[in-house]
């Protein structure tokens, strides 16, 4: 059976392996993600859960181990091919947004198609689809700093959803936000889900995790638990 993501005793070292400051942010990782999938990862701070997506995300190479990302070791790609594949198959949502300050809503939406095979005459029609299906439609022309908290995360997931990726990556994008903003923030990374998109989630927050279908959780670089929502809140009452 074929994965999208498959990841074999993956390990990851800062510092040279062995030495005495060395660390071990990732110890033998094993894990597989079917496309379509939403998955959660969790673990308290150092666990190495956002260790784990920024390898998983090709923002930074393993240690050891094995790494397929569609089938594809991607230790056989050099760092340019892995950018474009990250930029054409993977969106991004972080806590901190992570939006130029100075640019519109359009044109912080706009910029992953940069660096796409994308013609430029397409660009300002697929940025203002993706600020649409955000609902963020009649903000187009705002800056990031006329924005709130929760419209600001919006963009930012507009701006993952531009170039219609495979999977998105969200790394705490409630931790920035009131609880009411954080829910709906939830409600549209779901509804993304529903449309097709593999999601991972890095959180350390359990009610934000349980809008996934299956949670992993880290300890010590190691998974601890893996299992589904289901299974794993057996007989609990679920908040969302």
């Amino acid at each position: 059976m074929s994965f999208l993501i498959d990841v074999r005793d993956l390990k990851k070292v800062f510092g040279a392996e062995g030495a005495t400051a060395a660390t071990v942010a990732l110890d033998g990782v094993t894990l597989r993600i079917h496309e379509g999938e939403f998955v959660s990862i969790m673990g308290p701070s150092g666990s190495g859960k956002s260790t784990l997506l920024h390898i998983l995300g090709f923002l930074d190479r393993q240690t050891s181990g094995t790494y397929l990302f569609e089938g594809k070791e991607i230790n056989d790609y050099s760092d340019e091919r892995l950018a474009h594949i990250r930029n054409s198959a993977m969106g991004f949502v972080f806590q901190s947004f992570n939006l130029l300050p100075r640019a519109t809503v359009l044109e912080n939406v706009r910029l992953p198609l940069y660096y796409s095979d994308t013609p430029e005459a397409q660009w300002n029609d697929l940025a203002r689809k993706a600020i649409d299906s955000v609902g963020l439609g009649h903000r187009v022309k705002h800056l990031p700093n006329q924005l709130s908290g929760g419209e600001k995360q919006r963009v930012a997931i507009a701006r993952a959803l531009v170039n219609n990726p495979r999977v998105i990556f969200a790394d705490e994008p409630t931790g920035n936000l009131d609880s009411k903003s954080g829910g709906q923030i939830m409600e549209l990374i779901a509804h993304l889900h529903t449309r097709g998109h593999t999601i991972i989630l890095v959180t350390h927050e359990s009610y934000t995790a349980r809008y996934a279908d299956r949670i992993i959780t880290l300890k010590d670089g190691r998974i601890e638990s893996d299992a589904s929502v289901s299974d794993r809140y057996a007989g609990k009452t679920l908040i969302k």
